[in-house]
């Protein structure tokens, strides 16, 4: 039986160049059995690797299908393919051209966005759940994978906070300072510059508390809303995160975006310090 070769489609993107093989197989199978070859070409910057994919494709019955935004390098491809009369394929180009026509601003035209994307995202769906996993104290044992540890007692917007930073891709673990349970060992096992105090006026805690037991249904006599217990915990709370050596951020009256973007960007620091 004779050998038949194959035709062979080129794949030549800028990025990994998933989306134009899933096309390239996309129209493949609607001929016969779609056998065909895929040769994928990724991470194409340069001049000179258009030309010689160009040169290796002449030798075959071939098709390039491209993802490529920089103008240069499709231009290149186009001309040399045109002379060796071989099929190309702009992937992108009629969408691009399309949204042109529509959005105030014209593209970026940054080659991989997409996987950058991908990878942002990834990333923030990791840092939301370690946030859930890692709540109010569930397990001591996350501080010391968190980007950073948020202390302070009950109800100054610890969990908010870290849901907020997580949709940054910070991972965050926070702990309630509590006097009549100990700090965990994990935390002092912590760099001062990832662990972040959060204090409040004693009079707003007390408003919120009450507020709080309203909504639970619960009477607002409840020792969680005892003017001297809020004292006696802030205090505590102070006492703790002078030993721990960290800062502290003052959240009365403030927005928890307001205090989560001066959170991010000392933590951003921190990492400068200690080279994460």
């Amino acid at each position: 039986m004779d050998h038949v070769e194959l035709p062979v489609v080129y794949v030549v993107s800028d990025s990994i160049g998933e989306t134009a093989e899933f096309v390239v197989k996309a129209v493949a199978s609607q001929f016969n059995s779609g056998h065909i070859e895929i040769r994928r070409v990724p991470f194409v910057y340069e001049i000179e690797t258009i030309l010689d994919i160009v040169e290796e494709a002449g030798e075959f019955n071939s098709i390039i299908a491209y993802t490529l935004v920089l103008p240069e390098l499709k231009k290149t491809l186009e001309t040399a393919a045109e002379k060796k009369s071989i099929p190309v394929v702009d992937i992108l180009g009629p969408m691009m051209n399309a949204f042109i026509a529509i959005m105030k601003d014209g593209p970026r035209m940054e080659p991989g966005l997409m996987r950058r994307l991908d990878e942002e995202y990834f990333h923030r769906i990791a840092a939301i759940e370690f946030a859930v996993k890692y709540d109010d104290g569930k397990d001591p044992r996350g501080m010391l994978r968190a980007d950073a540890v948020l202390v302070g007692v009950s109800r100054t917007s610890k969990t908010p906070l870290s849901m907020y930073l997580a949709h940054k891709r910070i991972k965050v673990a926070n702990l309630p300072l509590v006097p009549e349970i100990e700090l965990p060992e994990e935390l002092f096992m912590i760099p001062p510059n990832r662990i972040v105090g959060l204090t409040i006026s004693p009079q707003q805690l007390y408003d919120i508390r009450v507020e709080r037991l309203k909504t639970l249904g619960l009477t607002a006599n409840a020792n969680y809303a005892n003017m001297k217990r809020i004292i006696e915990e802030l205090e505590y709370a102070e006492k703790c995160m002078k030993k721990l050596g960290c800062p502290m951020f003052d959240v009365s009256n403030k927005a928890v975006e307001e205090v989560a973007n001066y959170i991010y960007q000392y933590i951003k620091e921190g990492r400068k310090l200690d080279g994460r």
